[in-house]
């Protein structure tokens, strides 16, 4: 068995992947005709960078740790209970109406939302900025971007990539994909970019900042004339983007916020293109007990603290700890996903599971 190549689209698929069976699920991507020629176009390049000349058996490995696929005995638990029933919800640990939830949430935002980033690295210790760069480089936006790239260059009609990262307000994983893409070189020419990365976030503060970041880091061309980078206010359980728009759907440390989880999840698969990537990067429930009680005690004690030292806001970041341990773990998240449409719905834990990466994909037919 053979290393993956390092432009290897394969990382986070499975463990073990057949190379044939990874580039006909990219390679047909899009059942517009329009957009066929750029599927060929892509499924032809990858299968001769991926598997040369006829290395046609061999196996891609995963990195950094194995996926865990959901048992059949666990999925039947939570088919059948929707992450909403009834006119409440919590909001961490309190019981909120289901229409309250969302402007309460939309207040803790605006508070924070200046010192996000700050309170990000505190909290975490500077391990966030290694989960984020982990989703980057399972998500491959680097060498879909070169490819789509080299398909325009070589005249295919209708190539282009279209990544949306929701709430993704400050723009912490935009930027990492803004980069990898190398959008900021292809703003200096004219012309729309072919690769673009939306961001969307239902809070306007955070949108503020994180486009302010952008302009400040990345000058005003890529947002006004490349477009290859936009800043769009919507919200996760009614997003207003036509069907089958993106290829590839983020959303970081967000899902956990939205009301209603499960109407999330199906508006990420509907505004999805056929055979397009989900992941969802978001706090999870800890597998190791001695890190629990640890990463417990830390929590509860050290966060609010910080965010009231910091942020001069206790309860919010109360509020953000509580959101964890209200959320679905790694199972249940993967049986909703499932019950939303994704295939192949699977999760790496990370961090002996205070972060799980979760991933699926929409269905080619």
């Amino acid at each position: 068995e053979q290393s993956p190549p390092e432009n290897c689209w394969s990382i986070g698929l499975t463990s073990t992947f057949s190379a044939k069976t990874m580039i006909r699920r990219v390679g047909s991507f899009a059942t517009d005709q329009s957009l066929r020629g750029t599927a060929l176009a892509w499924r032809a390049r990858t299968s001769r960078s991926l598997l040369g000349d006829g290395q046609s058996t061999a196996t891609l490995r995963r990195t950094f740790s194995s996926a865990t696929p959901l048992e059949p005995s666990d999925a039947s638990i939570y088919r059948t209970t929707p992450y909403v029933s009834g006119d409440s919800t919590h909001f961490g640990f309190s019981e909120v109406s289901v229409n309250e939830k969302e402007g309460k949430v939309r207040e803790v935002f605006d508070k924070v939302a200046d010192t996000y980033d700050l309170m990000n690295d505190l909290m975490s210790g500077g391990l966030h900025r290694y989960w984020k760069d982990y989703l980057l480089g399972i998500s491959n936006v680097g060498s879909m971007s070169r490819l789509t790239r080299s398909s325009v260059a070589s005249g295919v009609s209708g190539a282009d990539l279209k990544i949306l990262d929701v709430a993704g307000g400050t723009g912490d994983v935009a930027f990492r994909f803004v980069e990898a893409a190398d959008c900021v070189e292809r703003s200096k020419s004219s012309g729309l970019d072919p690769v673009s990365i939306t961001v969307c976030d239902i809070n306007h503060e955070m949108l503020r900042v994180g486009e302010q970041r952008a302009r400040s880091r990345f000058g005003n061309a890529i947002l006004d004339e490349s477009k290859g980078l936009s800043f769009v206010q919507g919200n996760a359980q009614s997003l207003e983007f036509p069907d089958n728009s993106f290829d590839l759907y983020t959303i970081a440390f967000g899902l956990r916020n939205v009301t209603d989880v499960d109407m999330a999840l199906r508006e990420a698969n509907r505004v999805l293109r056929p055979g397009g990537r989900f992941i969802c990067l978001e706090f999870s429930h800890v597998t190791i007990p001695i890190l629990a009680e640890v990463y417990n005690t830390y929590s509860f004690q050290a966060i609010p603290a910080l965010g009231e030292w910091v942020a001069k806001d206790r309860d919010s970041y109360q509020y953000l700890v509580e959101s964890i341990r209200k959320f679905s773990n790694q199972e249940e998240l993967v049986s909703r996903m499932q019950k939303a449409g994704f295939d192949n719905a699977r999760y790496t834990n990370l961090s002996g599971g205070i972060v799980a990466l979760h991933e699926g994909w929409k269905p080619v037919v």
